[in-house]
């Protein structure tokens, strides 16, 4: 870097909320499988404290070595469902009281892996695990759960999308909570370093460092210096901050992964928002020309910044990954959440922007009565978006037990407040219980 982006740069963290926003460990577990879950628990257990043990001091180090805002430590390990061996049990609770207890003595924030891969068909250990789900996310503080029900290459496993409907309505039912801790993917990536969707593929190695950048207020802040800019120029501006944005994170990994002793693998480019003023996505959606986000042409301007994020970090990156665009979970979003207060988002403008974005309805709070299926419905269309473009999509919704619409929920710190929203009253049930897979599309043969 030059003087002067260094200079602006150190300007960014002190004035304009830029920060890494996690560090992430992925750790493979594949070593730790035996014959018993209980067992392979305890190997987990022990592997993680090895791995991790100074993940935490590092970072800290780190942060206050350069002045660069750590904000997040956490791990991500192999999905558990594939860690099951010959345990007819298929009792994975030990396995995630494991990774709290790891997760909690180690100091990290969280931890994620807790997870099923159904997107061409489901094991009895997947199944076991999914229903595991609201049982674990109840009794456990720091693990995060994700289960990925389709693909573009293998279509929609709507058997799963209705068993996941119900469980997203068991998991919040014991806790609305605990909801946070669960999404559900179509083309879920296996280098996310962002909760609460990380998990650590099989592809991957045995361990190595991620970075997740962050920075929201710096891109809002550099566009409302130019406030007629022609689009061309807007375009520029977002690429020159994303490019500064991500040296920093590129930065900061590679020195974690060195002192740490491990491979530094990518950096996740999102912008993601929170609660923060002047930490907003749809901040920087307004203040590109819309009065409220929401408005139409917002669509346009979400795809805007999220080409343009990925087009000027990519330059600044040796390797870019995870989900890499621009985040808009409602209750994470100090703008988002007036917009969904004031009736000026529904979610039908949330799930067109989705096909433009890095992920889907996220942070969505909606009553607590509503259906199953209902819910199986809006996974299976935000599914469908990520299936038929070809890329990821996501569903963290929480029905929010004695909540109706117009009524709020604070969740609190970064998770924010959530007002709850209107849903469709069409009934999606006997499309949801036809069973069966939703073939792939014809543009995902490729050979």
């Amino acid at each position: 870097m030059e003087t002067q982006q260094i200079k602006e740069t150190i300007e960014m963290i002190s004035e304009e909320n830029l920060d890494i926003r996690t560090i992430t460990m992925g750790i493979s577990l594949l070593d730790c499988v035996t014959g018993s879950l209980q067992t392979t628990a305890d190997h987990i257990y022990a592997k993680i404290m090895r791995k991790a043990a100074k993940l935490v001091p590092v970072a800290e180090a780190i942060s206050d070595e350069y002045g660069i805002p750590i904000v997040n430590k956490r791990i991500s390990v192999t999905p558990v469902s594939l860690l099951a061996g010959a345990d007819s049990t298929l009792d994975f609770r030990p396995v995630a009281k494991a990774m709290d207890r790891a997760a909690k003595d180690l100091g990290v924030d969280l931890i994620g892996g807790y997870s099923a891969l159904v997107q061409n068909g489901s094991t009895d250990a997947e199944v076991a695990l999914m229903k595991s789900l609201p049982e674990v996310l109840a009794t456990t503080e720091r693990v995060c759960a994700s289960v990925n029900i389709g693909s573009t290459r293998s279509g929609l496993n709507m058997d799963a999308v209705k068993l996941m409907g119900i469980v997203v309505k068991q998991v919040a039912a014991r806790k609305s909570q605990n909801a946070m801790k669960l999404v559900i993917f179509c083309n879920a990536v296996e280098d996310n370093p962002f909760m609460a969707g990380a998990f650590w593929g099989v592809s991957e190695g045995d361990v190595a460092i991620n970075t997740g950048v962050s920075g929201p207020g710096v891109v809002q802040r550099a566009l409302a210096a130019e406030p007629h800019a022609s689009f061309e120029r807007v375009c520029e501006t977002i690429k020159q901050t994303a490019f500064k944005v991500s040296r920093m994170g590129q930065f900061v990994g590679k020195v974690a992964a060195e002192r740490l002793k491990v491979p530094f693998n990518i950096v996740d480019l999102s912008l993601a928002p929170t609660p923060a003023k002047g930490d907003s996505v749809a901040q920087i959606l307004e203040t590109m020309g819309l009065s409220h986000v929401g408005t139409p042409g917002t669509t346009a301007a979400l795809a805007l910044l999220n080409d343009a994020v990925k087009k000027g970090g990519i330059m600044a990156a040796e390797r870019v990954g995870g989900l890499s665009g621009a985040f808009i979970p409602v209750s994470e979003d100090a703008n988002m959440i007036t917009a969904a207060a004031n009736g000026q988002i529904s979610l039908e403008k949330l799930e067109a922007m989705t096909a433009v974005c890095s992920v889907g309805l996220d942070m969505v709070a909606v009553p607590g009565d509503t259906p199953d299926a209902t819910i199986s419905g809006m996974i299976a269309d935000e599914a469908a978006i990520g299936m038929i473009n070809n890329k990821t999509t996501a569903v963290r919704v929480i029905p929010v037990p004695g909540k109706h619409v117009g009524d709020q929920v604070e969740f609190g710190g970064l998770f924010g407040t959530a007002p709850i929203m209107a849903v469709n009253e069409g009934d999606a049930s006997q499309f949801i219980n036809r069973g069966g897979r939703i073939p792939a599309p014809i543009h995902s043969f490729k050979n």
